[in-house]
């Protein structure tokens, strides 16, 4: 049996459509493609995505801050706690990858949404008591890769309902916009936790940090905020969206095994997404254990409890203020260049992204060895700098984000295109838990330097398959 969308030519006008699914549907066809349909799918499976990031990222929102309301992890735990929602998302992107032509859009979204109030609930619950163990943390942070397994699910699905010279920007603006779900949890976090919005659901934690005064937080807020939203969403999804007859069982879809350009390409995706999600998930742990408090020495108790650190004038930068940045900066960076990719090919901006992410590693690795002993001056200017490489970094892979989304569309025909997007997203989503286990098992700066090697492999793969002139696969 041969995998297949169906075919306008027997209908003629637009694609006609019973209840949940399409019949004769073929974006190809400006006669017949239905674009207001094509975009209402867009923005509510886009909507739906953004709440799916955030929560999956939620754990490391949390993190950096759980030892400050009475819970005692170690460095390596907290690193593994961040990590292992890579590791079950990646695990997930496998399994939602092959659920499009099975369940269709309608049914895809609308489960996968109402999904992601289990381990948005169980965080709320799990803050508000230290003495939560840690094996219930972990579990927690596993389901919390449900919200980064619906990638490989939903950007397939968009796909479908899309031509291809729109498939740079509808993608890029998809994904982008989800992205953003990272930079919203972490950007939202330290607000919303500041006072009782729904307090009425717990107590609040007592948080307490080296040269700070303790102060009332309430960490459930920054989880259970985002559950009306969920519901709203699956309900969205449930009314408006409709399904496209992709026809191809689970053996069938494993065809792009055989193809090399599935390999090149899902190696391109995690030199630019596994990049992306990586950093994303350990950009807190990093500041904080580079350059936050713990790192210089305490040499006295004032009366009022706070604490006076060895490098007087250092201004330390709190994490959870911070980390929303890099995220924002690799997904606006997904959504603005996404139409350029349309304009001038996928290949050329995936050369540029390779080439500044490298660039930008090396200059970011000048910054992995801060010592406090050096003085206020010497300790600010290398935490800038690492704080500017670092943006370098999500910039220049929110670019390749965008460029490789382009190029998969134009390599693949369109049913293996979606199974290819959803191969390598789910390969790059284990980015978090490679960066996590990385960091664990080695210094940055040894971590940083695997980077730039396989970058340049990236580099070299770019330039040979698709970028430079006669390539086999100019795209």
């Amino acid at each position: 049996m041969t995998s297949t969308i169906d075919s306008p030519s027997r209908h003629g006008g637009r694609s006609p459509s019973t209840g949940e699914w399409l019949h004769d549907w073929d974006p190809e066809n400006e006669e017949t493609w239905d674009r207001r349909l094509a975009w209402q799918t867009l923005a509510v499976s886009t909507g739906t995505l953004t709440l799916a990031f955030a929560s999956w990222f939620i754990a490391s929102a949390i993190a950096p801050k759980l030892n400050d309301i009475g819970f005692v992890l170690s460095k390596d735990q907290l690193y593994w706690l961040v990590a292992i929602p890579g590791l079950s998302a990646g695990v997930l992107r496998l399994v939602w990858m092959v659920l499009p032509p099975i369940l269709g859009t309608r049914r895809l979204v609308t489960l996968t949404t109402l999904l992601l109030a289990i381990p948005l609930v169980g965080w709320g619950i799990a803050v508000q008591n230290p003495d939560t163990s840690y094996a219930w943390l972990l579990t927690l942070a596993a389901l919390s890769g449900i919200g980064g397994g619906a990638f490989s699910g939903f950007m397939p699905s968009t796909s479908y309902f899309f031509p291809r010279r729109l498939q740079g920007t509808a993608l890029g603006l998809q994904a982008g916009l989800g992205n953003f779900g990272v930079s919203l949890v972490q950007f939202v976090t330290p607000w919303i936790i500041g006072f009782s919005m729904v307090g009425f659901l717990g107590a609040a934690q007592t948080a307490s940090a080296p040269g700070k005064p303790t102060h009332d937080v309430w960490y459930q807020n920054a989880a259970f905020v985002y559950v009306p939203f969920v519901i709203v969403g699956a309900v969205l999804a449930w009314t408006l969206l409709k399904s496209v007859p992709v026809r191809a069982n689970i053996r069938e879809q494993f065809d792009i095994f055989s193809n090399p350009d599935t390999w090149c390409m899902t190696l391109l995706y995690v030199m630019t997404f596994g990049t992306f999600a990586g950093l994303a998930g350990q950009f807190g742990l990093l500041l904080k254990n580079l350059y936050g408090a713990g790192n210089a020495e305490i040499v006295a108790t004032l009366p009022d409890g706070s604490t006076q650190l060895l490098v007087a004038g250092y201004d330390v930068p709190d994490p959870v203020k911070l980390v929303f940045l890099g995220p924002l900066v690799g997904a606006a960076a997904r959504v603005l260049f996404a139409p350029l990719t349309d304009r001038f090919g996928g290949a050329r901006w995936t050369l540029v992204s390779g080439i500044g992410i490298l660039a930008s590693i090396l200059y970011t690795m000048t910054t992995l060895t801060p010592d406090p002993a050096a003085g206020a001056a010497a300790l600010d200017a290398d935490f800038h700098h690492f704080l500017y490489g670092m943006m370098a970094i999500f910039l220049f892979a929110g670019i390749g984000n965008a460029a490789t989304f382009k190029q998969m569309p134009m390599i693949f025909e369109r049913r293996q295109a979606g199974g290819v997007i959803g191969w390598t997203g789910g390969i790059a989503a284990f980015g978090p838990f490679f960066f996590g286990v990385g960091l664990t098992m080695m210094s940055p700066a040894a971590f940083y330097a695997i980077g730039a090697a396989f970058a340049v492999l990236c580099i070299v793969i770019t330039w040979v398959r698709y970028a430079r002139p006669g390539a086999p696969m100019p795209s």
